[in-house]
């Protein structure tokens, strides 16, 4: 996947991380009642972390008995995320596609009140699409994911929950904490990927999960990661979108 940028857009980027990297991160009980170290989960916390979920030895998963993501992260900077997402057909309502995704790698908590992930290579998707030729496909995945925000509060009934924004501003569904010991798989690459084919190595063919966002427009919001690159800036790391996706 190649994106084009034009300087203009790429300078207007540049001069917004300049200005947000001079506002740093409030820690206060009003937006960050407590570290995000820890393992978080969404709605019946029944997507985990770790061994419960993902194997990345032989690429397979565990299915939850609902859908939900995942995210822990450690003291020293890793982090993993686990999605298991259902994305509906709305031409073809019996082609409901089942997408589980795990990754793990190194995160940065950032003065602007970002967080950036950095992938250690090893992650991986399966998607299984009843009315796709292939009905049940496993693919490397590799997604640098920046969050825009990060906030936790204190509820009243679940205790401390975990607010994060995409690089959209689209927001994680509401995370609540599991435990506050990280729940995740070895700190270290636990896979040999594949090196990509020549000439390919600043592209990233478009994923699967990303063509099933285009063609059903239905609300799969990890899909659109493809069409952010990164901007060095000093040293700083911008995510700025690019204007086309080849």
């Amino acid at each position: 996947m190649i994106l084009n940028i034009t300087p203009l857009a790429a300078l207007a980027f540049a001069t917004l991380a300049a200005a947000q990297s001079q506002t740093p991160i409030v820690y206060d009980a009003i937006h960050n009642a407590t570290t995000i170290v820890g393992s978080w989960s969404t709605g019946s916390k029944a997507v985990k972390n770790g061994p419960d979920f993902a194997n990345p030895t032989n690429m397979s998963f565990n299915y939850p008995k609902v859908t939900g993501e995942a995210y822990s992260f450690t003291a020293d900077g890793w982090f993993e995320i686990s999605r298991y997402r259902m994305v509906s057909n709305g031409s073809e309502p019996n082609c409901i596609t089942a997408v589980m995704y795990w990754t793990h790698g190194k995160y940065e908590l950032l003065p602007n009140g970002t967080i950036n992930t950095y992938p250690n290579g090893d992650g991986y998707q399966q998607i299984q699409d009843p009315c796709a030729p292939i009905s049940n496909q496993i693919e490397n995945i590799n997604n640098t994911e920046p969050f825009t925000q990060w906030r936790i509060f204190q509820d009243s009934s679940q205790g401390y929950k975990l607010h994060l924004w995409r690089f959209d501003g689209t927001p994680v569904a509401p995370l609540f904490q599991v435990s506050t010991t990280p729940n995740m798989l070895p700190l270290q690459k636990l896979r040999d990927v594949p090196a990509a084919p020549a000439g390919t190595s600043s592209t990233r063919r478009r994923s699967l999960s990303e063509r099933i966002m285009k063609r059903t427009n239905a609300g799969f919001e990890d899909a659109a990661l493809g069409s952010w690159t990164v901007v060095s800036v000093g040293a700083s790391v911008l995510f700025a979108l690019g204007s086309t996706i080849l």
